[in-house]
């Protein structure tokens, strides 16, 4: 299995007929989806999403991949290709477009109506090319097919990439569902025909590569969520992903079954249901949808409600209810369907909501307690019937953390892929495709991009480190008035002190140590206020580590007298 190597240097110039893969985002976290293919001089984007921030981010709002190893070859972009419409694919698509908003956008016709009701908020007009299963097109010199392919949102698409270099097969997100809601399954009958061409890459979903098995299909929740309706004493409130269409189609036909009016709430569900409903994906039972006023009129027992976060992320709604701070209050007697996925890392703070909830009254359904969840991904069965029926000669893993990359290379090796042949590779990390033979040859900058409110890549790790220091340690602001001739204090200084715990006399201890720092300087003959500044700051977090076992940040203001 090939590793990734801190000694990669700059890539060297592609090779004559060669094809080369970067992926600037996906790999080694769950999110920020994009790969970057090079041939002939010319580029082709696979994707480009968003990542969401953990908690040791505070402050930030989406993290996107970086686009400074591309940003002087923004011409020669061919075509953004997007596989499906989820936000870790198409989030970072407005940002891009920024920086050059004439690139064609292609994909099937769901993913461009999320991507055009998204970009409209930005302010973009983008140039779209509507694809789907089966058509071929070429971007440049870049020969696309594409394959239908199973995922939790509707129209998902696989994509086989033919230049002079060969064959590379990309799966987008997929799982092989053979009874999906919209009998729209993974077509392996065209996977097996790439196969018998021969495949020279397969980059694949390793999202679930760790899971033994094969997934349950999507049907197979009915039962479950109609339980729900069925003993549901009073209001039903469901949390989803603003993208599930078929998770929401399951429980729009459960509610209508058992006499249930529905309401959406939370923007981006309003908005995605609409287009969905618009499109023909989502089949809304006649008199079913109603504005979620006019719920009040109605008794308990015939009201649901669907809702999800702002960035149609169910848990930032059902946190905001646990806390009281949202238009729907939970009361004694209401349930509450999670009907999506815990994401990795967040377990915490889904339990802390789940028992919010259920210290309103509420009770709680979700994948922990019933079968009302299946992932999107596609488990170490589904992937390894896929190495079967393509056997491809080199096989890189992408969208998923280090785990998950290798657990999908170790079932490529099981199935006959040469050790040598599966490429693990990180964010930035080159792989060229030369004369059949696929290596890892060098590494470009790959760093977080944070989009922080409306600045972005303004916040930096250093300023992240800032907050992190602010809330764990808090921030002391020394004002001191030093005299202009001596370098001495003037008067006692100030101190101005949040979430450092402290009373009227905390600070009296420190300033002997202010003084004593400013003579030295004085003796020293320092006298130019940043010097001090620092001499100050040196001074105050040596005392507050000795007295009070904290680090934390100190703002210090010299006023001279």
């Amino acid at each position: 299995m090939s590793h990734p190597h801190p000694e990669l240097g700059p890539p060297p110039p592609l090779a004559d007929g060669a094809l080369r893969i970067i992926a600037l985002g996906g790999l080694g976290e769950i999110g920020r989806n994009m790969t970057v293919f090079e041939h002939a001089g010319r580029l082709l984007i696979v994707d480009c999403g968003v990542l969401f921030p953990e908690e040791n981010q505070p402050g930030v709002d989406v993290i996107l991949p970086d686009f400074t190893a591309i940003r002087d070859r923004l011409d020669d972009i061919e075509a953004i290709v997007l596989t499906h419409g989820h936000e870790d694919h198409i989030g970072g698509v407005p940002y891009l477009l920024r920086e050059r908003s004439d690139i064609p956008v292609v994909g099937s016709k769901l993913t461009l109506a999320f991507l055009q009701a998204k970009l409209k908020e930005h302010r973009i007009t983008p140039r779209t090319v509507r694809v789907r299963e089966g058509d071929r097109r070429r971007f440049g010199p870049f020969d696309c097919e594409f394959v239908a392919v199973n995922h939790s949102i509707p129209d998902g698409l696989a994509v086989a990439l033919r230049t002079r270099a060969g064959l590379v097969l990309h799966t987008g997100d997929f799982k092989m569902d053979q009874f999906p809601l919209d009998e729209r399954i993974t077509d392996l009958r065209a996977f097996a025909r790439l196969g018998e061409e021969g495949v020279d890459l397969f980059l694949v979903d390793s999202t679930n590569a760790e899971v033994p098995g094969f997934s349950i299909s999507e049907r197979d929740l009915a039962p479950a969520i109609e339980q729900v309706f069925r003993t549901a004493p009073r209001r039903v409130i469901v949390s989803s992903f603003a993208s599930h269409v078929h998770r929401i189609q399951q429980v729009l036909d459960a509610a209508h079954q058992h006499g249930r009016k529905v309401a959406f709430v939370g923007r981006s569900m309003v908005r995605n249901m609409g287009i969905a409903r618009e499109l023909g994906y989502l089949k809304v039972p006649p008199n079913l949808l109603v504005d979620h006023k006019e719920l009040d009129g109605l008794p308990d027992k015939q009201v649901t409600l669907i809702c999800t976060g702002s960035q149609g992320e169910p848990m930032a709604a059902l946190s905001r209810m646990a806390n009281r701070d949202h238009i729907i209050r939970i009361g004694k007697g209401d349930t509450v369907l999670l009907a999506s996925s815990l994401i990795p890392g967040n377990e915490n703070a889904i339990y802390r909501v789940i028992n919010g909830l259920t210290r309103w009254g509420a009770h709680v359904v979700h994948k922990g307690n019933a079968k009302v969840h299946v992932s999107g991904h596609a488990s170490a069965g589904e992937l390894v019937y896929c190495y079967n029926i393509i056997r491809p000669r080199h096989v890189m893993p992408v969208h998923g953390e280090w785990r998950h990359l290798r657990a999908n290379a170790d079932l490529a090796i099981r199935t006959g892929v040469e050790p040598d042949r599966a490429l693990i590779a990180e964010d930035g990390v080159v792989v060229d495709l030369v004369d059949g033979r696929a290596s890892l040859t060098g590494k470009v900058p790959a760093g977080y991009v944070y989009v922080d409110g409306m600045t972005v890549g303004g916040a930096t790790e250093a300023s992240l480190k800032d907050r992190r220091t602010l809330a764990e340690e808090g921030v002391i602001t020394v004002i001191a008035i030093v005299d202009a001739d001596t370098g001495a204090l003037a008067e006692a200084p100030d101190f101005l002190a949040r979430g450092f715990v402290h009373d009227d006399t905390t600070f009296e201890p420190v300033i002997p140590v202010i003084e004593k720092a400013l003579a030295n300087a004085a003796q020293e003959g320092i006298g130019e206020a940043h010097q001090l500044e620092q001499l100050i700051v040196r001074a105050v977090s040596s005392w507050a580590w000795r007295a009070h076992r904290r680090k934390p940040m100190i703002i210090p203001v010299i006023i001279d007298a």
